[in-house]
């Protein structure tokens, strides 16, 4: 049985990692889920306060991920229009994939630059906030793969220090 929660375990660690682009998956969280798995296995002590800040940290970053393209934009001058525009292209890329991959970097820029063009915002302005939430996106992206790479770090060292009880047949 240790065996195979620890294979799922893994599988969850390699789906979080591919879920730190795709945004119709928390990474991080299910990143953490395969730390859990791999926790409650007989040979690995379940370590509480450990499994708890990984997951805190886990939600926050899954919680910032809708946050940050937002605050991207405003910063870059974006108004709140430019800041609606940006979640609702968020959602238009999740609800509908049109453009594949690419449509959860296009989307959010188009809907800053509509949103800061309804809002009477001239061309330049309404392209920088745009940029803005754009590279909100791409710092988002990098901290969940950033957080998912590091629980998988952690995966791979506990399985490794208990790899003769885990794996002895």
């Amino acid at each position: 049985m240790d065996i195979l929660l620890t294979l799922i375990g893994f599988v969850f660690m390699l789906v979080g990692i591919i879920g730190s682009f795709l945004p119709v998956l928390p990474g991080p969280p299910l990143s953490w889920v395969g730390l859990l798995l791999l926790h409650l296995t007989n040979t690995v002590d379940t370590n509480w306060v450990f499994l708890g800040i990984t997951l805190l940290i886990a939600l926050l970053v899954f919680a910032l991920d809708y946050i940050i393209p937002a605050m991207g934009t405003k910063k870059f001058g974006g108004s709140k229009y430019g800041m609606i525009g940006t979640t609702t292209g968020l959602l238009v890329a999740i609800i509908f994939p049109i453009l594949g991959p690419l449509g959860i970097i296009i989307w959010p820029f188009i809907g800053a630059l509509v949103g800061e063009l309804l809002n009477k915002s001239d061309s330049k302005t309404a392209m920088r906030a745009a940029f803005g939430s754009l590279l909100g996106f791409l710092t988002g992206t990098f901290i969940k793969f950033l957080v998912a790479v590091i629980y998988l770090g952690f995966f791979i060292s506990t399985v490794w220090e208990h790899k003769s009880s885990l794996f002895s047949f």
